[in-house]
């Protein structure tokens, strides 16, 4: 039982990291999106992009005491879950090469 806990760490890590850089490359490159295109763009990156931001903006704002800890917990599982199937994916094409 702790191997299947070990692998469902990892890919949840997997799909949280590459969420992470997602989000952090689509902030070096991109403004805010202005034209039908770039927000076409924006929601495409925010598929894989949304489990880092969705934590990133509920840990500030449980910093700054606006939501409950069931919402920050809510928000967090969501994010991991989100992450979870990134990481899925991920895994699933990295074997199959």
């Amino acid at each position: 039982m702790l191997h299947q806990l070990a692998i469902i760490m990892f890919v949840v890590t997997a799909g949280f990291t590459a969420s992470g850089i997602a989000a952090n490359l689509y902030r070096l490159v991109a403004d805010k999106p202005q034209t039908a295109a770039g927000k076409t763009v924006y929601f495409t990156v925010m598929v894989v992009a949304g489990p880092s931001v969705l934590f990133e903006n509920a840990a500030k704002k449980a910093r700054e005491k606006s939501c409950s800890k069931v919402a920050f917990g809510l928000a967090a599982a969501v994010a991991a879950y989100w992450s979870f199937a990134i990481g899925v994916f991920i895994l699933n094409v990295g074997l199959a090469f």
